[in-house]
């Protein structure tokens, strides 16, 4: 068997069940291998401190293991708090971008510090955001109140209406960005060539790694790059068909500790 040393796993659908909690056998596993020295990294589209909470229960700060977050936007070492990886969408993009949200009547958020920032804090899908990341939603005047560059925005709307818009964004951004919906109800704009399979191979880069020594576990569009590039691609039994299609392993559903049963399969 490979010597693993380090597991990537996305979060909702994959480590937390559905209640968005990690069950006890998943977090014991995952404290044992970190106590053997294996690296966790928790790899998701959340901002960063939509991760934190999780981190935090697992004592990531305490082993030195990573937050991948932004889809691969941003990776931060949880022991020094530093960011080891950044990319961000160039400040000169948020005009047009809050341009196009209001020529296709959709709403809009984005993050700035500890808070997500929208046009609209009544939208459901801006509601559900903050409620995930546990990050306050406040409604403001986009343009005035961002002073910087962002690491990605999010378009909302019901899916098949976003379905429409998703080409046209597309479209009118060009290839200098990655257009697409990480869930019906979510188009996500972000820097061109950031996924979390770049992202992780500049970490493992950076810690001197190979790629056949990392297990990534995920279930969504946006996990399929780093299943099919880790050395052990796992789909959860939850996943859509492609990341099944791309997966070297099947385990069980995120509510049945199907990232326990990695763990103590390939880990301990």
């Amino acid at each position: 068997m490979a010597n693993y040393e380090m597991i990537v796993l996305d979060l909702d659908g994959t480590l937390t069940n559905r209640e968005k909690k990690i069950t006890p056998r998943t977090k014991e596993a995952l404290m044992k291998a970190q106590e053997k020295g294996k690296i966790v990294v928790l790899a998701s589209g959340r901002p960063t401190a939509g991760v934190e909470p999780l981190a935090k229960e697992l004592e990531l700060s305490r082993f030195g293991s990573y937050i991948l977050s932004f889809n691969g936007g941003m990776i931060t070492n949880c022991k020094t708090g530093e960011a080891v990886f950044s990319s961000v969408l160039p400040f000169s993009s948020n005009e047009r971008i809050i341009e196009l949200a209001e020529e296709h009547r959709v709403d809009l958020l984005t993050y700035q510090g500890r808070e997500i920032l929208t046009n609209n804090e009544q939208c459901p899908y801006g509601k559900l955001e903050s409620q995930i990341n546990h990050l306050p939603l406040r409604e403001t005047d986009l343009r005035t109140a961002l002073t910087g560059p962002v690491p990605k925005f999010i378009m909302l709307d019901d899916g098949d209406y976003l379905a429409m818009v998703e080409p046209r964004v597309k479209a009118a951004l060009g290839r200098d960005y990655s257009v697409y919906r990480s869930e019906p109800f979510f188009l996500e704009i972000m820097p061109k060539g950031i996924d979390k399979a770049k992202s992780l191979g500049r970490l493992l880069e950076k810690l001197g790694m190979k790629r056949e020594q990392m297990i990534a576990c995920g279930d969504g569009y946006n996990d399929l790059t780093m299943i099919q590039y880790a050395g052990l691609g796992v789909a959860m039994d939850n996943a859509v068909l492609p990341v099944k299609k791309a997966a070297n392993y099947i385990t069980a559903s995120n509510n049945e500790d199907g990232v326990a049963l990695v763990v103590e399969k390939f880990l301990l």
